[in-house]
């Protein structure tokens, strides 16, 4: 019979055995537990072998279906392609990118909603597919939007020909802009910029309105040089890949902590972006 197999020894044995091997207790220690009692007391706990498996998240193709269970769920009478888009069609998904989706229908029952899947947000448009496909020749955010999309459900090839339509739009460039575009997109920046300088007093709204100037800016360089709106994640390495002067001068402008420089480099920025476009006409 093995040691741990062994009977409970009699309590008065045990208590004979105790008195010859352990000491006496001393009056100051009687109330602390000894060596032995501390040993025992861990002993008459088993210690479990097995241990619990973390759950993983699931994986994107799990996420997928589900996606698709819930859209086809809500949505599978009308229902005629599901488009996945953004940086999940793109593969550059990070631990905090949401998942976005354009699910085309027939009627005019559009809208969208937000769901979550395991640990990632998911955005989903409903979007009627005939008015998607007009809007590839206005709009300027669809033809690249679309372009890398991934079909994930269809009916009759109608997702598939709508990419097609994507690319062949993306490919035939960005709608030209007009003088009067121009004038606007310029008029827009600078006056953000002076709003900034006029409340220079007040570090935290100029900093807000300087953020409004960086936007419209950005907006504006993609237009004035013919490129398609990019992803907000890219636009700054996008820009500076087709201008170094331009994304030096705008990493400065983002790194600068103090107001007043940031103010003399967003006028630099303007100047370099707007050099050759014209101030609004004068009336008086």
């Amino acid at each position: 019979m093995r040691q741990d197999d062994a009977p409970p020894p009699d309590l008065d044995t045990n208590e004979t055995m105790d008195q010859q091997q352990t000491p006496q207790p001393t009056a100051a220690s009687q109330t602390l537990p000894t060596r032995e009692e501390l040993q025992a007391e861990l002993l008459d706990i088993p210690e479990s072998t097995e241990q619990l498996k973390p759950v993983d998240p699931p994986g994107l193709d799990q996420i997928f279906a589900s996606v698709l269970r819930h859209i086809r769920g809500t949505r599978g009478g009308d229902l005629v392609a599901i488009i996945l888009v953004g940086s999940g069609a793109r593969r550059a998904l990070t631990p905090h990118s949401d998942l976005d989706f354009i699910a085309l229908i027939k009627g005019q029952n559009e809208g969208q909603e937000i769901i979550r899947v395991a640990d990632r947000l998911v955005e989903i448009r409903y979007r009627e597919y005939k008015t998607v496909e007009q809007e590839l020749a206005y709009v300027p955010r669809l033809p690249p939007l679309l372009r890398k999309g991934r079909v994930l459900f269809e009916h009759e090839a109608i997702g598939t020909k709508l990419l097609d339509k994507a690319n062949q739009r993306f490919r035939s460039g960005p709608p030209p802009v007009t003088l009067n575009e121009k004038i606007r997109l310029k008029a827009d920046c600078f006056h953000w910029l002076g709003k900034a300088e006029d409340l220079s007093r007040y570090p935290a709204v100029a900093t807000y309105l300087l953020g409004q100037f960086l936007e419209d800016l950005l907006e504006a360089v993609l237009r004035l040089r013919g490129f398609w709106p990019t992803a907000p994640a890219d636009l700054l390495r996008f820009v500076a890949s087709r201008d170094a002067a331009l994304g030096n001068l705008l990493e400065r402008f983002l790194t600068e902590p103090a107001v007043p420089k940031r103010l003399v480099l967003g006028r630099e920025l303007a100047d370099l972006a707007f050099h050759d476009i014209p101030n609004p006409p004068r009336v008086d």
